[in-house]
């Protein structure tokens, strides 16, 4: 018998949330890294199978035009909207804020400005207050960076910069112009967490009750 408050390790396995960090391109190895040091279960995605059974996402950062191509040349785009149209949540960064936006995936109310603060040799870091996350600025690393350029009213801006927002949500779909994988502050992914332990328990309860009518 189990030790009072003892669970067994494949229970905590199950338990886990599995968090999908698109494969295509960018730096998914550290969103995957962050996730796992928060104790979720991370998935790197690459084909639409691997998108079905998914808690959440990471849209990561890397070459907009690039990602795009590689979610039409691995047919994901409608796996990736079903996840979406599901509740289940999304983060994009850097340029999977591009990728979500009205001009592609359209899974936000909002359009980008591509390179917004200038290029590479413009990156910058910044101490970012931002809604959500605690009071405590988070440190912000912006490359090749893109920002909100227009936003619908379900829009809500959690941040900006210079009076440019550059880190949104739109139900539980979050976007951010920089790159939190960069830094040890792990607050960005434990927010998506968060949003994809709540549609968990949505879609536990709404199991729950189907399974009681069904009785």
């Amino acid at each position: 018998m189990n030790q009072s408050g003892a669970v067994p390790p494949d229970a905590r396995a199950r338990n886990r949330l599995r968090i999908g960090v698109l494969a295509s391109q960018g730096d998914f190895a550290a969103h995957a890294e962050m996730l796992r040091s928060l104790g979720a279960d991370p998935v790197e995605v690459r084909t639409p199978g691997e998108l079905g059974r998914l808690d959440g996402l990471v849209i990561p950062g890397g070459e907009s035009t690039t990602i795009t191509k590689a979610i039409e040349r691995d047919g994901l785009e409608a796996s990736i909207r079903a996840h979406a149209d599901s509740g289940r949540p999304i983060l994009g960064t850097c340029a999977g804020m591009i990728v979500c936006d009205r001009n592609h995936l359209g899974l936000v109310d909002a359009t980008t400005e591509r390179n917004a603060f200038g290029r590479q040799i413009a990156s910058f870091e910044v101490e970012l207050e931002i809604e959500g996350v605690g009071l405590d600025p988070l440190r912000a690393v912006f490359i090749r960076a893109p920002r909100i350029a227009d936003y619908g009213d379900d829009v809500e801006v959690l941040a900006s910069v210079d009076g440019h927002p550059v880190a949104v949500r739109q139900g539980r779909i979050v976007l951010c112009a920089f790159h939190p994988e960069l830094t040890d502050d792990s607050r960005i992914h434990a927010l998506l967490m968060a949003l994809a332990t709540a549609a968990r328990g949505e879609r536990d309860e709404e199991a729950s009750v189907e399974g009681h009518h069904d009785a």
